[in-house]
């Protein structure tokens, strides 16, 4: 059969002309600069170091291409990457070249600002500091905080050797306390006074705040003197007969307090007749505690 130029013309034509507007669609798209802020990121850091002052986040670049591709950017799709592999404790120089800028096909880095970036490295430690507890208000009138017992009472913080160096003690959230007639307990949360320090390990401490009646001190007259242990057939007598003894506890206890509630003795044990300078002894309470006796000691004589 012959062969036909004009056969299936109306295809032929069709596809002609697609390919004249994708010509004048690519071949007339401008070729187009631009400069833009993108982030930068660090590579490669050495262990037992860490980067100290201010983080560059962003550098400038200068990109070209066609209009199209650079429009069609987004974030993330051109980011500068800095290698650390080689720094070390102190200050460094480190060069961004556009080589070290990674972009999409079809966009060509220029030149990146700034070229040369300087960063301040120190050497990574860790040390172990108490931690101090942030108590916030007073307790109700007629008591006081006897104790605050924290746990953990230490923590272990690891950080950059210049800012671990005057790092004394971490602190907590305020436990309040305010008005408080009653023992407080409060899980709180561990801060670091400098936050380039950073803890190891659990974050919330356990702070347990003891809060009592006020204690004062009461002086209570003629305490008798008890012989304790005397050897069968014989007598004893202190002088003096009596001893003042100064206690200290809650005041409403103390209020009620006499001196037949006070034990103060004197131990004869394998003592014989004669005259015995011994000490006087206070049997422990729960209700108070002894501050003083006077006098300290009594004469005593067994006959």
């Amino acid at each position: 059969m012959a062969y036909n130029p004009f056969r299936h013309f109306g295809l032929k034509a069709l596809s002609v002309v697609i390919a004249a507007l994708l010509w004048v669609l690519v071949g007339g798209e401008k070729i187009v600069e631009r400069s833009l802020r993108v982030p930068l990121e660090l590579q490669n850091m050495p262990d037992g170091i860490e980067m100290v002052g201010e983080m560059p986040g962003t550098v400038d670049v200068r990109v070209r291409g066609s209009s199209s591709a650079l429009g069609t950017l987004s974030v993330g799709d051109v980011m500068a990457l800095m290698d650390l592999s080689n720094a070390g404790a102190g200050r460094h120089l480190f060069h961004l070249a556009p080589n070290e800028v990674r972009a999409p096909p079809g966009v060509e880095v220029k030149s990146v600002s700034p070229a040369t970036t300087t960063l301040v490295f120190e050497r990574t430690m860790t040390k172990t500091v108490p931690v101090v507890p942030s108590i916030e208000g007073q307790p109700a009138a007629g008591y006081a905080v006897e104790r605050i017992v924290t746990e953990p009472a230490e923590v272990t913080v690891i950080g950059p050797e210049g800012a671990l160096r005057g790092l004394q003690q971490a602190v907590t959230e305020p436990v309040p306390i305010e008005g408080a007639t009653s023992s407080v307990r409060k899980s709180v949360t561990i801060g670091m006074p400098n936050s380039a320090a950073r803890l190891t390990g659990g974050r919330n401490a356990r702070v347990f705040v003891e809060i009592a009646a006020t204690r004062t001190e009461r002086t209570i007259a003629d305490v008798p003197v008890l012989m304790f242990h005397v050897r069968e057939g014989r007598a004893a007598r202190s002088t003096p007969t009596g001893v003042v003894v100064t206690v200290r506890g809650q005041e409403s206890v103390l209020r009620r307090l006499t001196a037949g509630a006070i034990e103060a003795s004197v131990d004869l044990s394998g003592l014989g007749p004669g005259r015995h300078d011994l000490p006087v002894t206070i049997a422990p309470s729960r209700a108070f505690g002894v501050v003083r006796t006077d006098p300290a000691q009594v004469q005593v004589v067994i006959k």
